[in-house]
């Protein structure tokens, strides 16, 4: 899974460490569009030490879901 650019500028710009509830207060305070936001929400609650550190949490979970897709 690749990360929108909108994503990548917004994790590029966050300061760290941040929690999940901070991501998404500032997502939405920047404007950050509806899907960006849907993928942050859906991040375990911790602190994030960096934008790498989300990248990786997205991309395992897109990889998991590629390998064991759910119900249609």
């Amino acid at each position: 899974m690749t990360t929108s650019p909108d994503l990548d500028r917004f994790l590029a710009s966050m300061e760290y460490p941040a929690t999940r509830d901070d991501l998404l207060r500032e997502s939405a305070r920047d404007g950050l569009p509806a899907e960006d936001r849907r993928l942050l929400a859906e991040l375990p609650e911790q602190s994030y030490s960096a934008g790498w550190s989300i990248r990786y949490r997205l991309a395992r979970r897109s990889l998991a879901e590629s390998l064991h897709p759910g119900p249609t």
